[in-house]
């Protein structure tokens, strides 16, 4: 922790500043409590108080990724005000009202830590509370009540509780890393003691302990959310999370269609209020209709158990353009070629619809896929970590990168025709071989040739002359 609090401000692949400056418009949009504005609308930020347990959590997330790719640990220490208001009355789901500036303000990193303390509380089956909603902002109805509880919320604050952990170490906040620490080891236990469906995940439980996406439901048995993170988080048993993947490559992947579901069958006629995503007609946007901000993260999760063909295939079949290749099809989708749809219809006569074109995350999250996830780019201060996927569709790829006034031509070739256990990447910097995958960035001018390699390590001698030749 200490070595990492020397290394010096860098770029984000896009754009440090636009980054910094979104991170702190949302923490100025926190309650002092720790939970924030759902949404709100500029400039006076008139918005919405919520019992939402996943958006608060969103902001450590983001400031740890951004300090990991960055090391602008002084970040941390940027004072920014809460805000003040009056509680959701009992009863309501929520608020809507012009928000007061407090006077009270903290530090970033304060910020960050309220939120994750205000998300401690657990429900009777060991499991973070669901409040009115998660993610899935039409799940709104499960635990309104408070007593309901999110499967995936857990692998989702246990995600966020180790990415922020080493700033708890920096500001040595020993009661908090206790409690942290303490607290993943719980909710991680009960999802697998009592969130285990037999080959997948449960979704949740309902104010009244019925689980959800389980096979005891008819409708919603199983939901691609919570097997997703179960990958991303690295924190399932790894052995119950590929069976939970198989699972949703079984029921939820349309390969003919070109649709990864979000979960089926859709909501329609169970005794069980969900929430107004029931309202939805079967098989469109989140009932039972690709989300596509889930489906990405699904691709994401095979290319984290390293499955890179079967992340690379899923994501191909998201891109518009693969729905968009006759005039068949075209008139089947019926959206922009260019855009990511928020959701495409699974619902006859309306399979293969897109809609939402514009209005969605998955674009960024889509972008970040294909980035870090299959070309394994991994920006760290100064340097690039390189981690791609070992994939036959993989073949090669090649990719310019700016560092201040220095350009970078990377190469990457896979010499492997299938994937091996053996396998060795390994990596030259304008002809000279490197020890390991690190790419260290030099504000120097000139333009730097870096090749990466994909071999059989047994024919790593035989192939090492040819190495420099790429």
């Amino acid at each position: 922790i200490r070595d990492l609090r020397k290394l010096k401000p860098s770029r984000l692949a896009i754009d440090l500043e636009l980054a910094k400056s979104q991170i702190c418009k949302a923490a100025a949009h926190q309650f002092s409590e720790g939970d924030v504005l759902h949404w709100w609308h500029p400039p006076n930020s008139k918005g919405v108080r919520t019992h939402f347990s996943d958006d608060l959590l969103w902001l450590p997330y983001v400031v740890s990724f951004y300090i990991e790719a960055t090391a602008d640990f002084e970040i941390l220490n940027k004072k920014i005000k809460f805000l003040v208001s009056e509680k959701i009355p009992i009863g309501q789901e929520d608020i809507y009202f012009q928000p007061i500036i407090s006077d009270e303000e903290g530090t970033l990193y304060e910020h960050c830590a309220r939120s994750i303390d205000c998300s401690l509380s657990l429900g009777q089956h060991g499991l973070p509370l669901m409040g009115t909603g998660d993610w899935n902002d039409g799940m709104n109805r499960v635990g309104h009540g408070g007593q309901g509880e999110s499967v995936w919320m857990a692998w989702f604050l246990g995600s966020v509780i180790n990415k922020f952990l080493p700033f708890c170490e920096i500001n040595k906040d020993h009661d908090r890393i206790k409690k942290y620490q303490d607290h993943i080891t719980l909710i991680t236990e009960s999802v697998e003691k009592v969130g285990w469906d037999g080959n997948w995940y449960k979704r949740a439980f309902y104010d009244d302990g019925t689980p959800l996406g389980s096979n005891q439901n008819e409708e919603c048995k199983i939901d691609s959310l919570v097997q997703s993170w179960a990958a991303i988080s690295k924190l399932g048993n790894l052995e119950r999370t590929k069976t939970a993947l198989l699972s949703v490559e079984k029921y939820l992947v349309n390969r003919p269609e070109k649709l990864i579901q979000l979960f089926t069958p859709a909501f329609n006629k169970t005794p069980q209020d969900p929430g107004y995503i029931k309202g939805y007609v079967p098989g469109v946007r989140e009932n039972g209709g690709q989300y596509t901000h889930a489906a990405i993260w699904m691709a994401m999760a095979y290319a984290e158990i390293e499955e890179g063909d079967k992340a690379i295939e899923f994501l191909n079949m998201l891109n518009p353009i693969n729905h968009s290749s006759s005039a068949e099809a075209i008139q089947k989708y019926k959206i922009e070629p260019y855009v990511i749809a928020a959701d495409i219809y699974a619902a006859t006569p309306y399979v293969g619809r897109g809609g939402w074109s514009w209005y969605t995350g998955s674009a960024g999250w889509y972008y970040r896929a294909y980035v870090e996830s299959i070309l394994g780019i991994q920006l760290r201060e100064a340097s690039i970590h390189f981690n791609p996927v070992q994939a036959v569709t993989l073949p090669q790829f090649k990719f310019t990168y700016r560092y201040k006034s220095s350009v970078y031509k990377v190469f990457y070739e896979n010499k492997t025709p299938y994937k091996h256990v053996t396998n060795c990447l390994k990596m030259s910097v304008d002809g000279i071989l490197q020890n390991n995958l690190i790419l260290g960035l030099i504000d120097d001018g000139l333009i730097h040739q870096v090749n990466l390699i994909l071999m059989k390590s047994n024919n790593y001698l035989e192939d090492e002359k040819n190495f420099f030749q790429n």
